[in-house]
């Protein structure tokens, strides 16, 4: 909690949350220094950023990119495009079909009703389920498999504003992964997101799954994801 109230800080002195558009037409482009099994934070290892310009579908969702840039690396990781559902829905069905762990936390998170059921003292409990179509890209190795449906069940408890972060709210979330198919793998999560009732937008969020059955090496990925840029994305 201390952590994300300090990052919750860092928002308003870099005043971030005015920057915020809410619902901006045309394509909102955001960027997200995070950390893969390690904090966030500018450099280091397992550090870098995520890149993601939104644009609006024809179907009432938004397609969504991202691309990774590790920290230290000369060249971006390849931009994944997926379709993003009000819901929270992903469908990732251009090949390679891939997202990376960062993406597959944070693209959900970003749907234009994911938060709908946040009351406005920012303390409602509700339950939130969604599928994600496509194969996600394990760690930093570039290299995706078959793609799946997985279904994702999460239950909600709103912990209210933060002290002294202006309008933003805590979020905890515990929730489960379930591939429909191939070896029918399962993770559970455990999410904590600073949300911003105002500008509608997730600004940080830290989340640990655990994979079932457990991995060889470690059997928990954490991801951690904090805001850095929100804008209109110029294309020269």
């Amino acid at each position: 909690m201390k952590k994300l109230e300090l990052f919750a800080a860092f928002f308003i002195l870099s005043g971030l949350t005015s920057s915020m558009a809410a619902g901006a037409a045309g394509t909102r482009h955001l960027v997200y220094q995070f950390g893969y099994n390690t904090p966030v934070a500018a450099s280091g290892n397992g550090t870098g950023t995520t890149t993601i310009d939104i644009t609006p579908a024809t179907d009432g969702g938004v397609m969504i990119s991202g691309t990774d840039h590790w920290w230290n690396t000369v060249r971006a990781r390849a931009t994944n495009t997926c379709e993003l559902y009000r819901n929270g829905d992903v469908k990732c069905s251009q090949a390679p079909y891939s997202i990376s762990p960062m993406q597959f936390t944070i693209f959900p998170l970003l749907a234009h009703d994911y938060f709908s059921q946040l009351n406005a003292a920012g303390t409602s409990t509700w339950s939130h389920t969604f599928q994600f179509y496509g194969a996600i890209i394990p760690g930093a190795s570039g290299f995706a498999g078959q793609p799946y449906t997985w279904k994702c069940s999460y239950h909600f408890q709103g912990k209210g504003p933060i002290k002294n972060a202006g309008p933003l709210v805590l979020v905890q979330a515990e929730g489960t992964l379930n591939q429909q198919g191939g070896t029918f793998l399962k993770a559970k999560s455990k999410q904590r997101i600073v949300y911003d009732p105002v500008a509608k937008i997730t600004g940080i969020v830290s989340d640990v799954r655990t994979h079932i059955p457990m991995r060889s090496v470690y059997s928990n990925d954490s991801i951690e994801l904090k805001l850095t840029k929100d804008s209109a994305a110029h294309h020269g």
